[in-house]
Formats: C-alpha cells, structure tokens, sequence
C-alpha cells in the first residue's frame, strides 16, 4: 500500500475524534491564557527575560501537546484496534510513519498559531517592557516555540508506542515536566540543560546564559525524542499487535 491513502486513513481518525480536537484547542487556549497573565507580573525582576515571559504559556500548554501526541497512538491500543489497523497496512515502518505525521504537523501548525497569540496576548501586558525585543528574536521564539511542542507530541508518541499504553505515558511524561524539571532541574545546574523540556525551550529565551545555546538546545530535544522514536519502533517491530 501506499503512503498517501494510509496518511489520509490516519488524519481521518483523528479528525472523527473529538477529543483530540478538543486537545489541540486546550493547547492553544491554555498556552495563551497563561501567557496573557504572565504578561501584566512584575517586570523589575533582574531576571526578568521578556520573550521568556510572553511565551512562558508553553508550560501549562505543552501537557496538551504531551497529550494528543500520547492519544493518537495509545486509541490504537483500545479493543485491540492495533490488529485491524496492521491487517490492513502489513508494513509497519510505512504506518508508524503515517502516525508521526498526523502527530507532528497539526502539532506543529497550531503551535505556532499558539506562539504568535501567546507573544501577542503578553505583549499588550508587558508594553515598554517589551520594547527590546527585535523582530527577529520573536520570530525566532515563536517557530522555535512551535517545534519544541512539535517534538514533544513526538516524543509521547514514541513513548506510548514504546509501553503500548497512553496512561503509562502520561504518568511519566506529565510528573517530569512538572516535578522533575522544576525541583530536581534547579538542583542539578547545568546538567538540567540536557533534560528533554528543559533543553528545548531555551529558545523561548531572549538571552541565555547556559551550556547550550538556543538551537542546539532543541537539537538536544530531538534527540531524546528520536530515541523514544526508535524505541518505539523497534517495540512495534518485535512485538505481536
């Protein structure tokens, strides 16, 4: 079979899904929302990074990302769904690929329609404050800002074809980004860099001060979610569906 009727078999299914619809709009109303509020904090924090802060709605935002990358793949787990689906497109590598595509690209869309609202939204907040920030680092925050989601859905999409499983998925991928990253990350210093959110979202930064830079930082990200790929794939490969 051909790549072209499996990819429109597999944007199909998300598309008749409700709730990973209603997930990609959580990821932009969420992200958005929150970057409107950070936008009128404080400013005369030294710290205070003005770019980070208009698309600091990316934390909250990116569970969703987590989440529709984690349901597109767990719902063909559901009622053994993943035999009908393998029946019908024997070549397994051809499929996952299909399934990576429908995760990546809506992802990636409406992350950046999200970023652009997001800096927006908090602009109108912080006013002068963000007067520093030139064209160039804002279109710079809101494409990296999109892949960083991008890869995210990816890499919980890996991750759920890895265990099979979308709740196992959410329940180490959601206490990482929350916990890990936030109270074991402060307490590591730099190696927190290397974390796989952490990494990417150095591109949200104006200015950085760190062992990564704002490019490599996402590099770092894709490469995590390259090895959860691979895993997942081979588990797909050596496994029975």
């Amino acid at each position: 079979m051909n790549l072209t009727p499996v990819l429109r078999a597999e944007a199909l299914k998300v598309l008749t899904l409700r709730s990973l619809c209603g997930t990609l709009l959580a990821l932009f109303a969420a992200t958005t929302a929150f970057s409107a509020l950070a936008g009128v904090s404080d400013t005369s924090d030294p710290d205070f990074d003005p770019l980070f802060m208009a698309l600091s709605g990316v934390m909250p935002g990116q569970i969703a990302a987590v989440a529709f990358g984690a349901v597109v793949v767990s719902s063909e787990y559901q009622g053994n769904g993943i035999r009908l689906t393998l029946a019908a497109v024997p070549q397994r590598g051809r499929w996952f690929a299909a399934k990576l595509a429908v995760v990546a690209v809506p992802v990636l869309g409406v992350g950046l329609l999200t970023a652009s609202a997001a800096l927006l939204a908090a602009r109108a907040g912080l006013g002068a404050a963000a007067d520093g920030l030139t064209a160039g680092e804002q279109v710079r925050g809101v494409v990296g800002c999109g892949i960083y989601l991008m890869l995210m859905a990816l890499f919980a999409a890996g991750l759920t074809t890895l265990f099979r499983s979308g709740v196992a998925t959410l329940s180490t991928l959601i206490p990482f980004i929350l916990i890990v990253s936030f109270v074991v990350g402060d307490a590591a210093g730099t190696v927190a860099d290397f974390l796989p959110d952490k990494a990417g979202q150095i591109v949200l930064y104006q200015t950085y001060e760190g062992t990564l830079g704002t490019w490599s930082g996402l590099a770092v990200t894709a490469a995590w979610t390259a090895a959860a790929l691979l895993a997942g794939f081979w588990r797909l490969r050596r496994r029975d569906a």
